[in-house]
């Protein structure tokens, strides 16, 4: 699988199909495997391009570059490294914030813009800091029965969530690097992003779970879009690729072929 040199990081990425680019990039503690169910879903439509960023699967462990800023800058320079001058962005979670900064900060290299369940463009709260120093403390520890015991009991489809999945989540989380762990949590945390919203005129689809914790927020922020569509999709918690695959794969192709359905009126 190619590796391509991008402001001083190998970071891994993966070409498939053909048609309109669309990039598709993780959350925080992620990989990969959280997109494939929708790359393998739409790869004979679109030019799928998945991406690992620093740190995190089979892209380096640099010793710094870990913000939301330097993996927007990472997206673009895998952009340039293809000679694709403008991409469809999908991001998940931390992703999402990726996709934020990318729309704030980069609009001309994008087409469309997905936000799969993202943080707050106002940054993670302080709840959801505690919720992950816990889990960093576990992961210094070394502790994989706290994840596998947490995971399991916050299961959200038993059917699609199985042993195996679990035990794959726990393993990558054990590899990333010390330094995506800490620098993604801060830089999630410091996401100031909001204000700026309402100038973001890239086409965008916000897709939320009716049970992720982050379902307010991300619908605050879709309040906040000028040229924005909305997906909710019940019974999906934030995993909403493992959830509903067939429903986020769709949802994804109607927008890509048809933008948002109508230009929308911005709270007064």
């Amino acid at each position: 699988m190619p590796i391509a040199n991008i402001n001083d990081a190998n970071l891994w990425y993966e070409v498939m199909g053909q048609g309109e680019p669309l990039l598709l990039h993780h959350g925080y503690t992620a990989s990969r495997v959280n997109w494939m169910p929708i790359a393998e879903r739409l790869k004979d439509r679109y030019q799928i391009i998945l991406m690992e960023c620093r740190g995190t699967g089979e892209s380096q462990h640099t010793q710094a570059g870990y913000e939301i800023a330097q993996y927007a800058l990472d997206v673009i320079g895998l952009l340039d490294h293809l000679s694709l001058a403008r991409v469809a962005f999908a991001g998940h979670s931390m992703g999402g914030g990726i996709g934020f900064q990318l729309g704030v900060h980069h609009s001309e290299r994008l087409t469309k813009l997905i936000l799969k369940a993202p943080i707050p463009s106002g940054g993670i709260g302080p709840y959801s800091v505690e919720l992950l120093n816990d889990q960093l403390d576990a992961r210094k520890r070394g502790d994989r029965a706290f994840f596998l015991n947490r995971y399991q009991q916050g299961r959200f489809l038993p059917e699609l969530e199985h042993d195996d999945w679990f035990e794959d989540r726990v393993n990558h989380l054990m590899s990333i690097s010390d330094g995506h762990i800490a620098g993604g949590l801060e830089t999630m945390s410091a996401l100031n992003l909001t204000e700026h919203l309402g100038a973001l005129n890239t086409p965008t689809l916000m897709i939320a779970g009716s049970g992720d914790g982050l379902l307010t927020a991300n619908l605050q922020d879709f309040q906040r879009l000028p040229n924005a569509d909305l997906a909710v999709l019940s019974r999906v918690g934030h995993e909403v690729a493992v959830h509903a695959p067939d429903a986020v794969a769709e949802a994804i192709d109607k927008f890509m072929t048809y933008g948002p359905t109508a230009p929308k009126q911005r709270p007064a």
